[in-house]
């Protein structure tokens, strides 16, 4: 009998609880096929956290996360909470729980679907075997740098301080290159070394790090290059890593070429295995409640947890085999239909994934 996999479930706001609704069904149907076990626990977090208890982050829902394997997150944030002060607002949770939790890096896969080619703004030939996991440094650079204001000559100056250690480029390029590893065996590594000093040490250390991955075919590529690439040769791209503003803006830009930002799955890890789980789009409080979100980024994400997490390659398989044929045979939510009067509902489209589940 498998072991029990606790399973730390944070629904959070908007459509958050929605999509995990489904992500749960995914679950309970893998326990019956594959037999796996789960064990989940709910607890608060972001604006409905801070409703109930006064903070995004209780201490309650962090302790539940500790003692999990794995998180799995839904969604936080909405207009309600946008004019709290910093230390109420939701996101501010999201920083919290990733330094709670020594999570140093997000994984962002990009996979274009053939029978949702059209959904992207790219040409189809473009997008043909669009297949691509962005490795981005989570918690060092400049957006943790040391940031102040000073009076000049030529008045205020703002300064915002980019710094990385060895320690930190070595961690995350490790990971990079152990999942490229499990897939094509490509590894891109995004720099500015003709420009930053930090660039110019991330690129020593990934080569330095390489000799210990022989079978892992790398690459250097400047940032602005890569954007480009991005957009001339996605197909080309198996793993990206790159440090945190740069990993933040590519992960966009590639998750643009799937067609829709509900498509997209993500983790964010640490050391050893233990991972958060949760889609790319926001809490979407527009259409919240209306039953018509796409949960495929939370089920994806389902699926990313057991390949990265628990080693559960047969059932990841499974679900995004699951997600493909379901397409495949046309179903679509609102935001990836063609004709918006044949779109079905969140519930409807968990059901028919879950349906086609199967070893």
């Amino acid at each position: 009998m498998a072991d029990v996999k606790k399973i730390a479930v944070i629904a959070g706001d908007g459509i958050g609880p929605e999509v995990i609704a489904e992500a749960e069904k995914v679950l309970k149907k893998t326990e019956e096929i594959f037999g796996y076990r789960f064990e989940l626990e709910h607890g608060l977090f972001g604006g409905i956290a801070i409703d109930q208890k006064g903070t995004p982050l209780p201490q309650e829902t962090l302790e539940i996360c500790q003692k999990a394997d794995a998180v799995l997150l839904g969604a936080v944030g909405g207009p309600k909470w946008d004019n709290n002060s910093k230390e109420l607002r939701p996101e501010t949770g999201l920083l919290g729980i990733r330094k709670a939790l020594g999570l140093f890096s997000n994984i962002r896969p990009a996979t274009v679907f053939d029978c949702l080619k059209d959904a992207s703004t790219l040409k189809p030939e473009v997008l043909e075997g669009t297949d691509l996991i962005v490795v981005r440094e989570l918690t060092g650079g400049i957006y943790f740098g040391e940031k102040f204001r000073r009076e000049t000559e030529n008045g205020t100056e703002a300064v915002d301080t980019c710094a990385y250690n060895v320690m930190e480029i070595e961690r995350i390029a490790r990971q990079a290159f152990e999942i490229a590893q499990t897939r094509r065996k490509k590894l891109a590594s995004v720099d500015k070394a003709n420009v930053l000093e930090t660039s110019r040490l991330w690129r020593e250390t990934v080569i330095r790090l390489s000799a210990e991955y022989p079978d892992v075919e790398l690459e250097h590529v400047l940032v602005d290059n890569c954007a480009m690439q991005l957009l001339r040769r996605p197909s080309s791209f198996d793993v990206i890593v790159t440090e945190n503003m740069f990993g933040d803006i590519l992960s966009d830009e590639a998750a643009m070429l799937t067609g829709s930002i509900g498509m997209l799955s993500s983790a964010s890890l640490g050391e050893g295995s233990f991972g958060l789980y949760e889609p790319v789009h926001g809490s979407a409080p527009d259409i919240a409640g209306k039953g018509i979100s796409n949960p495929i980024a939370t089920i994806l994400s389902v699926a990313l947890m057991f390949r990265l997490t628990f080693g559960y390659h047969d059932a990841a398989e499974a679900i995004e085999r699951a997600v493909k044929e379901v397409l495949d045979a046309g179903h679509r939510t609102g935001d990836i239909a063609v004709d918006k009067s044949k779109a079905i509902g969140t519930t409807a489209m968990g059901d028919l994934i879950v349906t086609a589940i199967r070893k």
